[in-house]
Parts: C-alpha cells; structure tokens; sequence
C-alpha cells in the first residue's frame, strides 16, 4: 500500500536527510514523499533534487501549514500522511498503517503514529533518549530498543504523523493556515474532522516514530503557543484542552470510536464556563490572555 508523505521544512537540512532516510530505509513499500521547503537557502534543494524527491519552494518560510498544504498539492495517492522533518521513521510503520485501514470501512478516520524521543510532552511518550539532535543521533541504540518503550493503541490522538484519506483532506481544507507558524492547528485540523463526521481518531502503538522535538518551532515557543491557543478559542469557542480532554479523550487506551458528543459532568461544566468566559474577554474586548 503506497502513501503520499507530506512535509514542510525550514532550512532544517539534516533533519529532513534523516527522516526521508528513515522513510526509505523502513517502509515495507515505496512512498510518495512531498516535501514544501521553506526557504530552503541551506542545500536542502539541492539534496532534494539529487534525491528524485518532489517539492515546492517559497522564498520565505510560510509556516507549518501553508507549507503542509502546499506539499499535499503534490499528493499522488488516496492516502495523505503529514509528518514533521525531525521526525524518523521506525521499521514496518506501513505495515501496521496497512493492516487499520483494512479494518475500516470508511474513509472517516483519522490515525497517528506513537511517538518516542528524549522530550517529555504530554500524553505522548517521549521517554527514551537516543540523541537530541542529528548530530548526536544513535540510530542502533534506537533499532536495537525501540520495541522496549511500553505504550497502547491510544484514544483521541491528534499529533503527526498522522493519516487522513485525501477525499477528507481535502473536505476539510486541510490545515487551516491562520494557524501559522503552526501551535494548535493540529487540534484545529481535529476539530474540523469532528465537524465533519470523523469518530475514529486512533493512535496506533506499533507505528512509531522518533521524534526531535519541535525544532521548527522552538524559536519564541510561548509566543506562538499563546498565539494558537487564542485562535483556537476565538474560531470555535472552547479552549483546545476542553476539546482534547472532554471530546476526543486523549491518552485512554482505544476501545472504539468516539461517542456523538462529550460526556457533561462538572468538571467539563466548570471548564466549559471558563471557555465561555474568555472567548468573550477575546471576542468583545479584545483582551489578550
């Protein structure tokens, strides 16, 4: 089973040579790999071109999601992955991909890849160091103890890599690319599923892969983080974490697609009138928070 691989990146070169690297190294099939370069001013074009792989340029880094977007224009399968390029990809991840999709009837569906690295963050397991740059990267410590880090199938997963079909990419418009740089446009993205129709968001356990850390957004994080926060809020009227926590349940173990709505209780109440609160600070008095 083939996928279109889409990838934006910043003058990230060595990176972006590891994870196309890990792509063609570990996939049981050939990819489709479509990469938007940002710039690109650090030889990234030149490997590109050298390499056979399909790219668009701008001359200045428009973001995470123009870039994702405009790399998903190159797309040639039914099958859209979004990766970050300081991602590495782990042995037989298509296969595991492979084996969901043929247990899904639908094309409303939403799977993401586990990921490990030296960073902890959240729900997801960065947990197991094997390097925190290209440079310090021990790829057989990794091959050799990957399968060691202990996880689960995990419910209402919303972090890359992740799958969509192309006819529900392409529904939903994509990223939604105010967003950029980038923070909250994947839980942006997930709502717009969930407007959409979309219950399954499953995390699969055995498609892995090893994760830097958010080198393309490391630069001012807490500006741009409170920048996606505040969007998010405003364009839909609840808090990212009330989405992550109360629809899509993040980080329980995968029993069965998501229910039609959340479950009230009140703790989501209390955390609902929150939201509400500061989406009118924002949206009446343009009050920054």
């Amino acid at each position: 089973m083939k996928f279109s691989i889409i990838m934006p990146s910043w003058n990230n070169l060595k990176y972006l040579q590891l994870c196309i690297k890990s792509i063609q190294k570990n996939s049981k099939y050939f990819h489709d790999i479509n990469v938007h370069l940002n710039e690109g001013s650090d030889g990234s074009e030149e490997y590109l071109k050298k390499s056979n792989i399909k790219y668009k340029k701008s001359k200045e880094n428009l973001g995470l999601c123009k870039g994702a977007n405009s790399a998903a224009l190159l797309a040639e399968t039914e099958y859209i992955i979004y990766t970050h390029d300081d991602m590495y990809f782990l042995p037989d991840w298509d296969i595991f991909l492979e084996k969901e999709l043929k247990n899904i009837k639908n094309n409303l569906y939403y799977f993401s890849g586990t990921m490990i690295g030296p960073i902890s963050c959240g729900l997801q397991r960065f947990d197991f160091n094997c390097g925190t740059t290209a440079e310090n990267f021990d790829e057989n410590k990794l091959l050799s103890n990957y399968k060691s880090v202990d996880y689960f199938d995990h419910q209402g997963t919303h972090w890359a890599p992740h799958l969509i079909h192309k006819t529900t990419w392409d529904s939903v418009g994509g990223f939604s690319e105010e967003f950029d740089p980038g923070f909250a446009s994947d839980t942006d993205l997930n709502m717009k599923l969930w407007k959409f129709g979309v219950r399954t968001f499953k995390g699969i356990n055995n498609f892995r892969v090893y994760h830097f850390g958010s080198i393309s957004l490391r630069k001012k994080k807490d500006l741009i983080r409170n920048k996606g926060n505040r969007l998010f809020l405003k364009k839909w009227g609840i808090s990212s974490e009330l989405f992550i926590k109360y629809y899509l349940n993040s980080g329980k173990i995968y029993k069965r697609p998501l229910n039609t709505k959340p479950k009230i209780n009140f703790s989501y109440l209390l955390e609902f009138l929150n939201c509400k609160i500061k989406f009118l600070l924002i949206k009446v008095f343009s009050f920054v928070l």
